[in-house]
């Protein structure tokens, strides 16, 4: 399983990467439009500059998977691209969906190595944690009022 994640986790950074590279370089000079409702899809995105926020997401999420610091952060980062990624592809243009497909099965395969990181976003009824420091800082304030 070792072997799986790390090249999952090499292979999900170039792409995203790329990716994110990419749509800087791209920005003034985007691809040809595909064909129909993805192609007004995609000249919004250029147009309205949203791409720039999407992409810096994916290149700052694979810079994060290629130096195997933050990874959690990263998986959880890409979940919302990759599942708009699959969103896209599956309502606008299917060709698309293998590679999608093989994206999402990398995220999975990496995600489920960093299980253990997103088990606490899966409790009903979460409970704030303080600050250690500022729980000790507050003892220390309630003993001395409690002498005085």
């Amino acid at each position: 399983m070792n072997v799986a994640s790390t090249v999952s986790r090499i292979l999900l950074g170039l792409v995203f990467f790329a990716a994110g590279l990419s749509g800087f370089l791209l920005i003034s000079h985007p691809p040809a439009p595909p064909p129909e409702l993805a192609g007004e899809f995609q000249d919004v995105f250029f147009r309205s500059y949203w791409v720039l926020f999407v992409d810096g997401v994916e290149f700052i999420a694979g810079v994060l998977l290629l130096s195997n610091r933050y990874v959690p952060l990263a998986l959880t980062l890409l979940a919302a691209i990759i599942a708009n990624i699959i969103v896209f592809h599956l309502t606008m243009q299917p060709m698309g969906l293998p590679i999608a497909a093989i994206v999402a099965a990398l995220w999975v395969i990496l995600a489920t190595r960093y299980r253990s990181s997103f088990a606490p976003l899966f409790v009903q009824r979460a409970t704030p944690q303080l600050d250690t420091t500022a729980h000790s800082h507050l003892e220390t304030n309630s003993a001395t009022l409690a002498r005085a």
